[in-house]
């Protein structure tokens, strides 16, 4: 059984890959052997020879510290600052599930724990031409279950609640949720994360503020959720 947590958002720029590098500092930091995963990655930029970086892979690294290969954790990369849906259509090279699985289990079979991040929000499809395939396909593949990471401010009582009926009405695990740009002692920040813990009956695991370099919560209570564990 491997160890790992699928993290998606609310939506696109709500700072998932930010709280994903620092998920995977925490497991790093531990001791534990860590890898980051993102089956389909669009809006890239090439480097010097014309290569294609995958940039939230290249931004998690250097945050995390970890030493895995670059090349190893992205298996579709796109330039197209668009849906990877749209960007596979635009440059070829449309995702096959089984080759993504291919990639993670090779992951798995390395590591010690794996967090895969998602493109965008849940609702997001990675090709849609004679074969449809949603992000929540990749999840559901993946057999993993997943963090929900959302922005603190205005509006996330609604996004969290509508991101949370959508995956529990399509069959995907939530282990809990993640507040990124949390101000402690906001009165409406603090509201927010209280209503969204009775709205949708899951603990707000970590709040992270602006310039955090770490999450508010143990790595051994990381550890229990990418395994599976209760809390």
């Amino acid at each position: 059984m491997h160890n790992g947590i699928f993290v998606t958002g609310t939506g696109t720029d709500i700072g998932k890959t930010f709280v994903t590098a620092l998920l995977v500092k925490k497991l790093h930091d531990a001791g534990c052997n860590t890898a980051y995963f993102k089956a389909a990655v669009s809006g890239n930029e090439r480097d010097e020879n014309g290569r294609l970086i995958p940039g939230d892979a290249a931004y998690v690294k250097k945050i995390s510290g970890i030493s895995q290969p670059l090349d190893t954790m992205c298996p579709y990369i796109y330039e197209t600052a668009v849906s990877p849906h749209l960007a596979s259509k635009i440059e070829g090279d449309l995702v096959e599930l089984e080759n993504v699985k291919d990639h993670y289990e090779k992951l798995c079979d390395e590591y010690e724990y794996v967090i895969c991040e998602g493109s965008g929000g849940i609702v997001c499809p990675i090709r849609y031409d004679d074969r449809k395939i949603m992000l929540e396909d990749i999840i559901k593949t993946l057999g993993l279950h997943a963090i929900i990471v959302a922005d603190a401010g205005l509006g996330t009582i609604n996004s969290v609640v509508l991101t949370c009926e959508y995956m529990k009405a399509h069959g995907m695990e939530i282990r809990g949720l993640i507040l990124n740009n949390f101000h402690k002692g906001d009165i409406m920040e603090e509201d927010n994360k209280v209503m969204c813990e009775k709205l949708t009956g899951l603990p707000v695991i970590a709040c992270v503020g602006e310039n955090d370099t770490d999450l508010d919560i143990s790595a051994e209570l990381l550890e229990q959720l990418c395994k599976g564990g209760k809390q």
